[in-house]
């Protein structure tokens, strides 16, 4: 089984909503919504990658990301470390910048939208914020 490691980032904004992405209907998973992220590339940080997909992504600068969970998370194809921060600050306007849904949405509604099952552990832990 193959293995990645994923920066993902939980985008908080005015500790009431969350940005989230939908995949594209022609990836693995697509038409799910998912947290913003990446894999992380040989020889990269975490911070740089998440600093990197956040740039490529969506058109913003993180600005003092935190850890806020780390897991690994086995599909039958893939094994995927999981490595999620916490952002509150960012400069830029968030935008999709590779032609991707995005939407602001309330914490209390973020059930309502289909996520990987990867996902759920950093849907638990947001519901703690």
């Amino acid at each position: 089984m193959s293995k990645i490691h994923v920066v993902t980032a939980v985008i908080l904004k005015k500790n009431s909503e969350v940005l989230i992405s939908k995949r594209k209907k022609y990836l693995l998973q697509g038409g799910l919504w998912e947290f913003p992220g990446g894999k992380v590339e040989t020889g990269e940080s975490s911070i740089d990658a998440l600093t990197r997909e956040l740039r490529e992504e969506l058109a913003i600068s993180v600005i003092n990301p935190t850890p806020f969970l780390k897991f690994n998370y086995n599909y039958p194809e893939i094994e995927i470390y999981m490595d999620v921060w916490m952002v509150k600050k960012f400069s830029g306007g968030a935008k999709g910048n590779e032609g991707q849904t995005i939407a602001w949405v309330p914490i209390e509604n973020l059930t309502s939208y289909k996520f990987p099952a990867a996902n759920d552990c950093i849907l638990d832990k947001i519901k703690m914020i």
